[in-house]
């Protein structure tokens, strides 16, 4: 039968301060390599006591080499569950139900499919807490089944977190969610901690850049065919991917064409960073040639950083990046559309330092941690306001 654990026994427990609401953040796992919702989670963790609330964290897997749990801001639980249909999952979801009530759990935000259906489900039937959805993408890695369930479920959350105003879109459309129930919560950032990092890009070698891990739905092929037009006019020019290979049959193709461009001299696939801020302070150009995103951390990074970003029309893109005033916004899959606007950026670094500039104002008005937490919150209390 499924067992609730906590992995971390030393982490304050949250029963010891009863008189603050309880929130409960239930995430589909916790892999080796952290992608943006998981980052997401555990930093809401961190700065949700600050704002009033205590706070755990509920997940179904844990990478035995992940970094979630090197140091985490509250107690991290895990409840095995493989599959959400079958008689384990209704093991499972006794399971879930009795520690909410032990808890006393308030608040459950969910992140990702099995977390928004199953706990989701298990939540409004066995329990009084107030359910929110966290939706971070356009539903790129749903199946039929998760998009029938989205459907028949639209009414069960009391509120849904939307990571861009066109992710928002999705679920009023195409889940069929009602639209008061839906606002736009963009993630935030300490901005105090990128713009204490100074910007040391060099003049004589320009350096364009990306982050993201490795897969298809990155678009790093399309960069790379982006950086052979590129070279051909900025011949010193070189191109970094900060990420960890989450897809090694893609990197094995990434590698086969920067070989067939000719280019592998000024090609490098850099890993996991550990530290962004230093990295992209090394950069004049960070390019996001994505084919699909809900909101992307690291163009408010990069932005944070002063660099102007190209990035494609996908997903909340064009919602942080202003075209033509902090950057470009080109077409999805255009390795000629990209490279022209990482071209223009190159013949005039003047205005591509204005453009930094520009977006670093940018992030400051709209993507700090205190305007985030400010919506979170304030939705939080309004839901405990109401019986």
């Amino acid at each position: 039968m499924s067992a609730i654990t906590c992995l971390n026994p030393g982490a304050a427990s949250p029963s010891q301060d009863p008189a603050l609401p309880h929130v409960l953040l239930v995430v589909d796992q916790f892999p080796r390599a952290l992608g943006g919702g998981e980052r997401i989670v555990l930093k809401l963790a961190a700065l949700l006591p600050a704002y009033g609330y205590r706070v755990s964290i509920l997940t179904f897997a844990v990478h035995p080499q992940t970094s979630a749990l090197d140091s985490p801001p509250c107690p991290v639980y895990l409840l095995p569950l493989a599959r959400t249909y079958d008689l384990n999952a209704l093991r499972a979801g006794i399971q879930l139900r009795r520690f909410l009530q032990l808890n006393q759990v308030q608040i459950v935000q969910t992140f990702f499919e099995s977390s928004d259906i199953w706990a989701g489900f298990v939540t409004r039937t066995l329990s009084s807490a107030k359910l929110i959805w966290s939706r971070r993408d356009m539903g790129i890695l749903r199946t039929r089944k998760h998009h029938i369930a989205y459907r028949r479920m639209r009414n069960m959350p009391h509120a849904v977190f939307a990571v861009s105003d066109l992710v928002r879109q999705h679920c009023i459309e195409v889940d069929g969610i009602p639209s008061a129930r839906v606002q736009t919560v963009y993630n935030g950032l300490n901005l105090a901690d990128w713009f204490a990092t100074a910007h040391t890009a060099p003049s004589t070698q320009p350096h364009i850049t990306t982050a993201g891990n490795i897969r298809p739905v990155k678009g790093h092929d399309v960069l790379i065919r982006a950086a052979a037009i590129v070279l051909q006019q900025f011949p010193n020019a070189r191109f970094t991917i900060a990420g960890e290979v989450l897809e090694p049959a893609y990197y094995a193709e990434l590698q086969s064409l920067i070989l067939d461009l000719n280019i592998s001299q000024q090609f490098t696939f850099l890993g996991g960073i550990a530290n962004l801020r230093d990295h992209l302070a090394t950069a004049t150009i960070f390019t996001l040639p994505s084919r699909s995103e809900g909101f992307s951390n690291s163009i408010i990074e990069a932005m944070s950083a002063a660099l102007p970003v190209v990035a494609t029309n996908v997903g909340g893109n064009a919602e942080a990046v202003v075209d033509g005033t902090s950057g470009y916004i080109v077409p999805s899959e255009d390795p000629a559309a990209l490279a022209e606007a990482i071209l223009r950026l190159l013949a005039d670094p003047v205005h591509a330092v204005q453009m930094g500039e520009a977006g670093k104002l940018i992030a400051a008005e709209k993507f700090t941690n205190e305007a985030m937490m400010l919506r979170t919150t304030n939705t939080y209390a309004t839901l405990l306001a109401q019986r």
